[in-house]
């Protein structure tokens, strides 16, 4: 059965375009090898490495999301949503070790003087390799904006670099034709240095969530009017986000009127999950702590102005 449905394709629209993807790797991987020895193109050579390496970090989008679909358990209350973000990290360091690799081997044939005309065949490869790659690059970014994939985000940034690199390799067969001898090795240079800034961009983006970073500002300011767009909530503090994969999880202490009864609180704080949810794109898991809201409250001297999160002084 797993078979059959393998053949029909991923249920899973995220499986689904990664798989796409490394089909179109296999293709321009094998069109760039083939060219690139054939007529010397350093760029493109390198081009074909970095369309290998895209195959690579699909490969690991694939076991992370995988993974990451796993319920929750025992020693992971949270769910197993990192994984898909470590998979994100790998196409990250993937990006980065890539990029230095083209870079260096630009470099060292800048400083041999080595002079290289590619011709034709290359520009024509590299046109190809333009078009596939961007419209896989939208395709898995529009995936990857539906599921809210930091994974997916990665690998469609890999499919642009590539892209973007293949632009280079395009200007340097051009280049090339016009009599610059060197310009291949420069578009080379070009392609390691855009590889290396769309590795560091995506890092950077995986650490933040696993390093327990907040939600962006305008994702909080939607919670935070969600929450007081609430008919019952007095005021609210200690409101804390962070995503887990593609699940946001969200923790705030609300207040409300203490002559209330359990079930009129609970009521509310059911109001403020449903708010946060309908006002969030991906899923949520809201936690809402009750309490009183009286002034002074020795138990909590540290309330918080609804409007800023900030300590109130009264």
């Amino acid at each position: 059965m797993r078979c059959i449905d393998w053949i029909r394709g991923p249920r899973d629209p995220g499986d689904r375009v990664t798989v796409i993807g490394i089909l179109g790797n296999v293709l321009l991987l094998g069109l760039k090898l083939v060219f690139g020895f054939l007529t010397g193109s350093a760029s493109l050579v390198a081009d074909g490495i970095h369309s290998a390496s895209d195959m690579a970090t699909d490969l690991a989008v694939l076991g992370g999301m995988h993974l990451a679909r796993r319920e929750a358990d025992a020693d992971h209350p949270y769910g197993h949503g990192r994984f898909e973000t470590l998979a994100g990290g790998v196409v990250a360091g993937a990006l980065i070790l890539v990029g230095g690799f083209i870079a260096w081997e630009a470099i060292v044939a800048l400083r041999s003087g080595v002079i290289n005309y590619p011709g034709i065949p290359v520009l024509v490869v590299a046109a190809v390799s333009i078009v596939v790659k961007e419209w896989l690059y939208r395709r898995t970014m529009r995936v990857a904006r539906d599921v809210d994939s930091a994974a997916l985000y990665a690998n469609a940034w890999h499919h642009r670099s590539d892209a973007l690199s293949s632009i280079a390799v395009l200007a340097g067969s051009i280049g090339g034709l016009a009599g610059w001898g060197q310009a291949d090795q420069v578009a080379g240079l070009i392609v390691g240095l855009m590889v290396i800034g769309a590795g560091a961009k995506t890092l950077l983006s995986v650490l933040h969530e696993l390093t327990e970073g907040g939600l962006g500002k305008d994702e909080v300011g939607r919670i935070r009017a969600a929450i007081e767009g609430v008919e019952g909530t007095r005021g609210w503090h200690h409101l804390r986000t962070r995503r887990v994969g593609r699940e946001i999880f969200v923790e705030l202490h609300v207040l409300v009127d203490p002559a209330l009864s359990v079930i009129d609180g609970h009521n509310i704080a059911s109001g403020v999950e449903d708010a946060i949810h309908e006002t969030c794109s991906t899923p949520v898991k809201a936690m809402v702590h009750i309490e009183p809201d009286v002034t002074h409250d020795k138990r909590h001297p540290n309330r918080r102005d609804p409007e800023t999160d900030e300590p109130r002084t009264e």
